[in-house]
């Protein structure tokens, strides 16, 4: 049997360097990190569609956040987001709703103690 395979080198690299990009204290070049982002992107979308690269590119998306956000960026019109686990999408709905509600609450605290008259008990 004569198969093809692939190299996931090249993607590999960029993946890190996007990662160390998005991880470094200073702030990146756009430019530079922007045709890093479009190279990465076209790798995905030419290994996305080929069945023999799923689990090598599996592999790799497991391992890069940012290639993870490429992939699914890609990917939003089929499948949302798509590489995020569930449990950790539906804490962080949670944790949301629950910051707003408990801004919401500190807001009409502030309000109706700001429309009291000076002077008058609380």
């Amino acid at each position: 049997m004569n198969t093809l395979r692939t190299d996931f080198t090249p993607l590999a690299v960029l993946a890190q360097m996007l990662d160390r990009l998005d991880m470094s204290p200073k702030a990146a070049d756009p430019l530079q990190y922007r045709l890093l982002a479009q190279r990465a992107t076209q790798m995905l979308h030419d290994l996305s569609d080929r069945a023999e690269t799923q689990d090598g590119l599996q592999a790799l998306l497991r391992k890069s956040p940012a290639l993870t956000l490429l992939y699914e960026n890609l990917h939003y019109g089929e499948a949302g987001l798509c590489r995020a686990p569930l449990a950790q999408a539906v804490e962080a709905e949670v944790a949301t709703r629950n910051l707003l509600g408990r801004l919401g609450r500190a807001g009409q605290l502030g309000r109706s103690a700001a429309s009291r008259e000076p002077g008058a008990p609380a």
